[in-house]
């Protein structure tokens, strides 16, 4: 098989195309021929800083393709399923960036008709958005439709990934969702996403807006720039609110008044999808796969999350445009 393999940690350049022998799925795992990997900041922020256990690494924690092996103690049924992947490349040498990957089966979730342009969209993101949007006090430990009716979320960075994500599965649970942009452009993409209310924060005042939507304040943040947007948080949350910071874009240290804080008894929660709690992130799974199998989240242009497309032997070109913030979501096709 095609794969693509580092041996070292580095730039985009130690990313090579390699003829690798196609990986046996042991015990509990699943073989699948990968469709579609999907790339994220946490790929090219492994491949330049996390070990090497087993000395070479796949990259692509997401993907979605077709079960094509079981191993020992995996139901046979499985083969031939069209399945999402989660965590490919956590803690394991096989990623997504390949014609085959082999994967623990719960990290292969049933797909359905979706596309695998969609299945490889919603790991990393979707569950960050979801851990995002069930961690506050106010919020319910799993979505479905009317899980978050009668609540307003805000979502800073309406247009990013992780933002797209917390917007699609906010309005699938009936949320009033806010989001801030810096741009025309992305406030569009915020709206195709579903947000109810988009504001621009280069142009506008967030405080003053988000208070006219949310007098008594919002339930949850979802927040990409904690450093840059800590005086907004304290200033939009309503009594018992929460804010979920899951990047540092911006600085990777927040200032936050006590006092403001302790008044509403408000909540600060980082969130890393990888190391979340292994039931919350199990309930995420569920739900995501819900919302997909409902039409409740979608990928492209018209929902605000623009694909770009490239073949794998081009997945150093892929990473590249992932660390230059390229807006939307960046694929690579793994088969001709």
């Amino acid at each position: 098989m095609k794969a693509i393999v580092y041996e070292t940690n580095g730039d985009a350049s130690v990313l090579q195309l390699v003829d690798r022998p196609v990986p046996e799925p042991g015990a509990g795992e699943v073989l699948v021929r990968v469709a579609v990997s999907g790339v994220n900041p946490t790929d090219w922020k492994a491949r330049r800083q996390w070990p090497l256990p087993a000395g070479w690494q796949t990259p692509g924690q997401d993907g979605a393709g077709v079960v094509e092996a079981v191993g020992a103690g995996v139901d046979q049924g499985l083969i031939g399923e069209r399945v999402w992947l989660w965590e490919a490349a956590w803690q394991r040498p096989w990623g997504t960036a390949a014609e085959y990957t082999v994967v623990p089966v719960r990290h292969a979730v049933p797909l359905g008709d979706a596309s695998f342009d969609l299945g490889a969209c919603l790991g990393i993101p979707f569950l960050t958005a979801h851990r995002c949007l069930t961690a506050g006090e106010f919020m319910p430990d799993r979505l479905h439709a009317g899980a978050l009716s009668d609540h307003t979320v805000l979502v800073q960075g309406g247009a990013g990934a992780v933002g797209n994500a917390a917007i699609q599965l906010a309005r699938w649970a009936d949320a009033c969702v806010i989001a801030t942009v810096s741009s025309a452009e992305k406030a569009n993409l915020a709206a195709a996403a579903g947000a109810s209310h988009v504001i621009n924060y280069r142009e506008q005042d967030v405080v003053e807006e988000v208070r006219k939507i949310a007098p008594d304040g919002v339930h949850t943040v979802v927040e990409v720039s904690p450093a840059r947007n800590a005086a907004v948080d304290v200033q939009v949350l309503r009594r018992g609110g929460a804010v979920c910071a899951y990047a540092d874009d911006g600085g990777g240290e927040v200032t936050l008044p006590v006092r403001a804080l302790m008044v509403p008894n408000a909540r600060w929660q980082f969130v890393l999808i990888y190391t979340a709690p292994a039931a919350a992130k199990a309930q995420g799974v569920l739900d995501v796969a819900a919302a997909a199998a409902q039409n409740g989240i979608r990928a492209g242009q018209d929902a605000g999350l623009p694909l770009h497309h490239w073949p794998l032997a081009a997945t150093a070109t892929a990473h590249q445009e992932v660390e230059r913030s390229v807006v939307g979501k960046v694929l690579v096709s793994t088969t001709e």
